[in-house]
């Protein structure tokens, strides 16, 4: 059933359990996502980010079809925009059905950031979609998640009131796209935003974070968790060992199958990692 992210973040954090995001870039991925999500009975938010968009070259094909496979499950589950820069893009998002989106103003200065995020939070909430947004290094051009970036407390708790989103995704130590899982997050820094905003919290960057790391994540007070790279490794390993062993395949449902499987499969695992299922 298609949900807004608010109606599965929200009672994650009443609850102190995870929600689990990841990332969408073949229908595919939205499958394994929906399924593996259903398997363990546990909601889920699946996310197109503005850069799978320019590799489609359209938002329509791609939304519609996540969007359909979402209204489908037998599981609440939430089609999200994640890390759209572009208003218009926001705008066109709303219009198809997605039920969040999150505008990043993070390279804005914190002035411009409140100001643009909080036309997007009416805009969306006008229209009942959900909204997450960012902050991190205050004025910094460098990216959120660069390596050393911290969110400072009373910074996110004036953000998440003057704009009036739905979660707020905080910079604790992930770094997007990692392939190691090595990050070293910021448990008491964690603990500080938590007790300071009033949103749930979001954590990007997740692939690059352990096991272990991300259920005290989930402990010291954040809710979403986004996951892309992790399950993009889970995917392509399994295209590249099934290739190996049958060199002559050309049939790219029996490569990609077994991909979308070993995808589900850890779907259903982080899930659990992240204290998400009910």
């Amino acid at each position: 059933m298609l949900v807004t992210s608010a109606e599965i973040v929200h009672p994650a954090a009443a609850a102190d359990r995870g929600a689990g995001a990841f990332n969408v870039i073949q229908v595919e991925l939205a499958e394994a996502l929906s399924r593996g999500a259903s398997a363990v009975g546990a909601p889920v938010i699946l996310q197109i980010s503005e850069n799978a968009v320019k590799y489609h070259g359209a938002l329509a094909p791609i939304g519609l079809a996540t969007i359909n496979i979402a209204e489908n499950s037998d599981q609440p589950v939430a089609v999200h925009l994640d890390h759209a820069e572009s208003v218009p893009l926001i705008h066109e998002a709303v219009a198809l059905g997605f039920t969040s989106v999150m505008y990043d103003g993070s390279k804005l200065d914190f002035a411009d950031n409140v100001a643009t995020t909080r036309e997007v939070v009416q805009f969306c909430h006008d229209h009942g979609v959900s909204v997450e947004a960012e902050i991190g290094e205050v004025g910094g051009k460098d990216g959120v998640h660069a390596p050393g970036v911290k969110t400072d407390p009373q910074d996110a708790a004036k953000f998440a009131e003057d704009t009036g989103v739905d979660a707020l995704a905080v910079a604790v130590g992930s770094s997007h796209a990692m392939t190691t899982r090595t990050a070293e997050l910021d448990f008491d820094r964690v603990a500080a935003i938590r007790e300071a905003v009033s949103v749930p919290l979001v954590l990007h960057g997740s692939s690059g974070v352990a096991d272990e790391n991300l259920t005290r994540a989930i402990e010291a007070g954040m809710t979403k968790v986004n996951i892309s790279t992790h399950l993009n490794h889970a995917f392509t390993d399994t295209v590249r060992e099934v290739l190996a062993a049958h060199p002559e395949m050309v049939d790219t449902r029996k490569y990609l199958g077994p991909a979308r499987d070993a995808v589900q499969a850890e779907v259903s695992r982080l899930l659990g990692v992240l204290n998400a299922i009910p």
